[in-house]
């Protein structure tokens, strides 16, 4: 699968700081560090050398030995700054510890130990570091409900403990449960409590302005929320192999799809991925039309346009064209 600039992007940053700190190092040792091929690596090299700053004269590049290159070895002559820590002014950092002040809000109780310190500690060196100008930052957060409902539920999530809901639900109806608190959210200008509800065997979203009583039971909590999943498809051997080539306009495509190869060229590009789905691909065809130089198999590009020509004769006849 083709690699996602986010992806290329970190690991570019993290090898300018690597080969900073470890000078003289060979490309295969470098290919291991960072789990790419030794190619990968040198193809990172070659995008790093063309890098710097505004003016892009030899001297603000990016720079790396090319005798050493040549025998196998890497080695940073300039970079650029690109190893220096991250320095913050004062309006960004009161920026950052305001960000950070309503995260620590909204979901600190429900952190794990590790990522709560974590998120302690920066804020604690945050606070020291702008001195007067945190004391002017009051972040509150509005959260609707009950302020008891709201601290059972803030206990529950830090004690990891079950709550007893008294619930008015969508119908109006009062009802009680037992939840495992997940985390408080917002959205839609409303407050929720995001939990896993024992009675209904699901993960359920409670208004809390709609929660009338809330009690932190002894029983433990006992689900968690599943860990996001990298890719809702995952391309197989056996999905059939699709080739659309498109015009640089149409770069979007091939950050978001899970592209097996992209061949650049003057006008754009050409991407490959696999396709389970023809009424996927038909959707994709018809997204990409304004964009599109070529598709293989033709026969997508047939029936993409089998599908627009129906839809226009169904908007004829309903009378929803000029």
């Amino acid at each position: 699968m083709a690699e996602r600039t986010p992806e290329r992007l970190v690991r570019l940053l993290g090898l300018v700081a690597y080969l900073d700190r470890h000078p003289g190092v060979e490309v295969d040792q470098v290919a291991a560090q960072f789990d790419v091929s030794p190619v990968q690596v040198l193809r990172d090299v070659d995008t790093l050398w063309m890098s710097g700053t505004p003016g892009y004269f030899p001297d603000d590049l990016i720079d790396f030995d090319a005798d050493s290159l040549d025998s196998g070895v890497l080695r940073l002559t300039q970079s650029r700054g690109m190893a220096r820590a991250l320095r913050l002014g004062t309006r960004e950092a009161v920026a950052l510890l305001a960000a950070l002040r309503a995260l620590d809000a909204s979901v600190g109780d429900a952190l794990e130990p590790a990522e709560r310190a974590v998120l302690t500690s920066t804020l604690d060196a945050l606070t020291q570091a702008t001195g007067d100008a945190a004391a002017t930052v009051d972040v509150q957060l509005t959260v609707d409900g009950d302020p008891a409902v709201l601290a059972a539920a803030r206990t529950a999530l830090r004690e990891r403990r079950r709550l007893h809901l008294r619930y008015v639900d969508a119908a109006d109806r009062v009802t009680e449960r037992d939840v495992d608190p997940w985390q408080v959210v917002a959205g839609d200008e409303r407050s929720y409590l995001q939990a896993w509800c024992h009675g209904s065997g699901g993960e359920r979203l409670f208004r809390l302005d709609r929660v009338l009583a809330a009690e932190v039971l002894e029983a433990p909590a006992t689900t968690r929320p599943a860990p996001p999943s990298d890719a809702a498809f995952k391309p197989m051997a056996e999905h059939a192999v699709v080739r659309l080539s498109v015009d640089g306009r149409a770069r979007w495509a091939a950050e978001q799809l899970p592209t097996e190869e992209i061949v650049e060229d003057e006008d754009g590009f050409t991407m490959e991925l696999r396709v389970s789905s023809p009424a996927w691909l038909r959707g994709l065809v018809l997204r990409l039309a304004p964009f599109l130089r070529d598709v293989d198999p033709p026969e997508a590009l047939l029936d993409a346009g089998d599908a627009a020509g129906r839809a226009l004769d169904t908007y004829r006849r309903l009378g929803l064209t000029q």
